[in-house]
């Protein structure tokens, strides 16, 4: 069986290349081919002879992902990308322009078995964790059919990035590489639901990104309500996680918020979340909830979440309400899959 060479680290890959007797300089040379050039076929390496491209090709194969279709906001020029799998699996990522370049926003599993309630990237069912390769190909492949550089990545696409933390891990380190993408780990956001051993396993490696948690809640009643996981990791777990993150690193944790009609935007949901960050490091994003036809939860009005912005500031907590982007494309990730596994139409409008 073949082996991914896309998803092994330099190191890995230094390994690969002496069990083939090559000499050392093979390994940057081909390094830089998969992860700075981002090349999807061995032929296209152009510098190495015809002989040990065969030879790579027999040993080992690049994961890649080409574009099922393509969205591009009339608004404010979004792209959303919903990708297919060597396997015939669907994933999606989101590109977003902002004053200091591209964001990429990338999924890392193909589906999600966390069960949040308000999230359409459940919906369609959980299938298998993407490999290293498979989450870094969404960044080359983006870039190549937009002609511009990615220099930030917000893992918050489908999937639970610390449900697939080896892979997720591999990833971060080859897009930090010199010799690939060299993207800086100040750079990269990791969200998670909150699975609390991998916040410290992430915390360990210090590896000097940004954590961001998806709350959505003031207690553990109702976060259990909307996020199962939240049974299995309750609230004080987690924000004493979050805690310890912040003081062992001395990065400042980000805390997203969902509203939701009478669910968790109310006056005293909001008094309640700011006692319970008060004296932490953090930030906290409030997010309009996304229409999503199966589920049923009512989108907060402008005035409740402009209320609940200002009590929390009122007690001292860092707050901003999210700018909702591609609104137009359904930005927002998972959405593209379900209709694709449902067999519904899809139109391409770029």
């Amino acid at each position: 069986m073949k082996t991914d060479i896309k998803s092994l680290t330099f190191e890995q890959l230094n390994n690969e290349v002496r069990r083939l007797s090559l000499p050392s300089f093979r390994t940057k040379q081909i390094y830089k081919w998969l992860h700075e050039s981002g090349v999807s076929s061995f032929d296209e390496m152009s510098n190495i002879s015809k002989q040990l491209r065969e030879n790579l090709s027999d040993n080992y194969y690049i994961s890649s992902c080409s574009i099922e279709n393509k969205y591009v906001s009339k608004i404010d020029d979004t792209v959303k990308y919903l990708f297919k799998l060597s396997d015939g699996e669907y994933i999606e990522s989101v590109v977003m322009k902002y004053k200091y370049g591209y964001t990429i926003c990338v999924s890392s599993q193909v589906g999600c078995k966390m069960g949040c309630t308000f999230c359409a990237s459940t919906l369609a069912g959980f299938s298998r964790n993407l490999t290293a390769g498979e989450i870094e190909s969404q960044l080359h492949t983006a870039q190549k059919d937009l002609g511009i550089r990615i220099s930030h990545i917000v893992m918050m696409g489908i999937g639970e990035p610390l449900d697939n933390f080896d892979n997720v891990i591999t990833f971060l380190n080859n897009v930090n590489n010199e010799n690939g993408l060299n993207i800086s780990m100040r750079n990269i956001t990791i969200s998670t639901c909150g699975i609390v051993p991998r916040i410290y396993d992430l915390m360990d490696l210090n590896l000097q990104l940004t954590l961001t948690i998806s709350l959505h809640a003031p207690n553990n009643e109702i976060r259990s309500n909307t996020m199962p996981v939240s049974k299995k990791y309750p609230m004080e777990d987690l924000l004493a996680a979050c805690r310890t993150y912040e003081k062992k690193t001395g990065r400042r944790v980000s805390f997203e918020y969902t509203l939701i009609n009478n669910v968790n935007d109310r006056e005293c949901d909001a008094i309640e979340l700011s006692q319970k960050l008060k004296g932490t490091l953090c930030h906290v994003n409030l997010i309009p909830v996304n229409d999503v036809k199966e589920c049923e939860n009512i989108k907060s009005t402008k005035q409740n979440i402009e209320k609940f912005c200002n009590i929390l500031k009122r007690n001292g907590i860092n707050v901003t309400i999210r700018r909702t982007l591609g609104s137009d494309i359904n930005a927002s990730c998972g959405q593209l899959r379900r209709l694709k596994k449902r067999g519904d139409f899809i139109e391409n409008r770029c």
